[in-house]
């Protein structure tokens, strides 16, 4: 029998609740389920952004990488940690002169692991360079010895993410979303053997709009002036998937959402 290992994804960490959460949670997760590899969608710590500290809290909490999405640069202050930093990626279809890196290879007991993380451009603010243009680009120029290959897309619109889900089955490893913060009921083995999921979820306040005090949010849709983000308080969760991925082949065997 094939060994197998167990990758762990989660969902964008919100607000100082969902960074306790994932302090407090995050190694219980890993012991329980065999993890051996994790990967951590961090942008949102600060509410929009994170800061250094924040990031060195994530790799603390026992993320091996974080990923980044929209409010990547939004704190200003993280911008030179992201220079200094491999393990921590912003999107790669930002423009090349942005801060940071878009991807990399992580070498492990298990094999080379690379990371990708990308972000679409359907309904958001403004327009990157086309993810899936990017994404081929990218593994046109995959190394020999990568044995597998993780996508976190952080994208607004469930077609972007499944077209792309179904453009890269068979190439990758596992890909997921991220950004929408609600956890979508898809996890699936694609047919050529890559484990997809739509969304995460978030790790935050789970009495919220998306991490969002539900006053302030409700207070936008009837709209009174946007104040400054406000993350709502309570009590938190983790959310993310599990991917278990065979280790002679680097495909998806099985996806198993997680909430905790």
């Amino acid at each position: 029998m094939s060994k197998t290992i167990n990758v762990l994804a989660i969902g964008d960490v919100t607000g100082s609740g969902g960074l306790s959460a994932l302090q407090d949670r995050l190694r219980g997760l890993q012991r329980s389920l065999d993890i051996a590899f994790t990967v951590v969608n961090g942008e949102n710590c600060a509410g929009r952004g994170l800061f250094p500290a924040d990031a060195d809290a994530i790799m603390n909490a026992g993320a091996d990488v974080i990923t980044l999405g929209n409010h990547a640069f939004s704190k200003r202050e993280i911008m030179p940690y992201l220079d200094d930093h491999s393990y921590i990626l912003r999107p790669a279809n930002y423009a090349d002169a942005a801060p940071g890196i878009g991807h990399a290879v992580f070498e492990t007991a298990y094999g080379a692991i690379r990371v990708l993380c990308l972000i679409g451009r359907k309904s958001m603010d403004y327009q990157p360079e086309n993810p899936f243009s990017i994404v081929r680009k990218l593994l046109a120029d995959q190394p020999e010895h990568v044995k597998f290959t993780l996508v976190d897309f952080h994208a607004e619109a469930t077609s972007e993410k499944q077209a792309m889900a179904y453009m890269l089955d068979g190439r990758v490893s596992a890909i997921w979303g991220t950004h929408t913060h609600v956890q979508t009921a898809d996890a699936q083995v694609l047919p050529g053997g890559s484990g997809f999921i739509t969304d995460l979820g978030m790790t935050g306040p789970i009495q919220s709009v998306i991490g969002m005090d539900a006053e302030q949010s409700i207070g936008m849709f009837l709209g009174i002036p946007k104040d400054h983000y406000k993350s709502a308080s309570g009590a938190s969760m983790v959310s993310g998937a599990v991917f278990e991925l065979d280790a002679d082949s680097g495909l998806c065997l099985a996806v198993t959402p997680v909430r905790a």
